[in-house]
């Protein structure tokens, strides 16, 4: 098995990375939240779904509200508490909320394909069996993956490199 080229990064490359990643989710969260906003003065909205399927409305639009917050979090904190700095500290802070941003994001996205499913479909089961294919494909995409290669890229303990 040939081993897999990789480069360590500068402090600054980290941080420029990050803000990419960041500049590439941020315009989807904001589309889809400005969607789900505007998904409720729609007739169909109160006309097509149950009170409890509105409601599953409300909350992804809290968690994408929530998305917004974690990802937008560290350009308020360089701001303010870093301006004109490149620190480890927050390279990783940022790494870290713009991970846990993905979580809301992904739950929220879930909860909206299954509104739509179930109102394009009128069925359930087969919504809620599109919602669960999805997260399990987000999960796996979004968290499993990633940490299963990070775990690899570990060097064991009592192994030398």
């Amino acid at each position: 098995m040939e081993k897999e080229q990789t480069q360590v990064e500068s402090l600054e490359q980290e941080a420029n990375h990050v803000i990419e990643e960041a500049r590439m989710i941020l315009p989807g969260i904001q589309a889809m939240f400005g969607f789900q906003l505007i998904a409720v003065f729609n007739g169909r909205f109160s006309a097509g779904l149950l009170p409890s399927e509105q409601r599953l409305h409300l909350i992804a639009i809290v968690l994408v509200t929530l998305s917004i917050v974690l990802i937008m979090s560290p350009a308020a904190y360089h701001r303010q508490a870093e301006r004109g700095l490149i620190s480890r500290y927050i390279v990783d802070h940022s790494s870290r909320l713009l991970t846990w941003a993905m979580a809301p994001l992904m739950l929220a996205i879930i909860m909206e394909i299954y509104i739509v499913a179930r109102l394009i479909l009128q069925s359930v089961q087969l919504s809620f069996l599109i919602a669960a294919t999805l997260f399990v494909l987000f999960g796996w995409k979004w968290f499993v993956f990633p940490r299963v290669k990070a775990r690899q890229r570990r060097p064991k303990k009592g192994v030398s490199q």
